[in-house]
């Protein structure tokens, strides 16, 4: 009797804390034309500027590709160049915390 209650509030627990640790897959990358255009030199296009925003994770190429305006903090927080907009985000994440406008 005591083996059934034991499982069953084991398969309860596991199946009420089975969401938080499911993770979202929150890296997005950019389509190949994409990328070759910002290999260019060129702008991304409005709808992937929009994606740019806090809360959401910037594709590696992406900040591969931008340019530094102030170097990883002691917080480890890194301010980046993209287009007309200054992202300051988490380096080791990539996890964008703000999004300002700069000309």
């Amino acid at each position: 009797m005591k083996i059934k209650l034991i499982i069953g509030l084991v398969s309860v627990l596991a199946l009420l804390t089975s969401p938080v640790f499911a993770k979202k897959n929150k890296h997005k990358h950019l389509p190949p034309g994409l990328q070759k255009k910002l290999d260019r030199g060129h702008s991304l296009p409005p709808g992937w500027q929009k994606k740019i925003a806090r809360g959401e994770v910037l594709d590696l190429h992406t900040y591969q590709h931008a340019e530094i305006i102030i170097p990883i903090d002691r917080h480890g927080v890194v301010s980046i160049l993209i287009d007309d907009r200054i992202v300051r985000l988490i380096h080791a994440t990539r996890e964008i915390l703000d999004v300002f406008k700069y000309r």
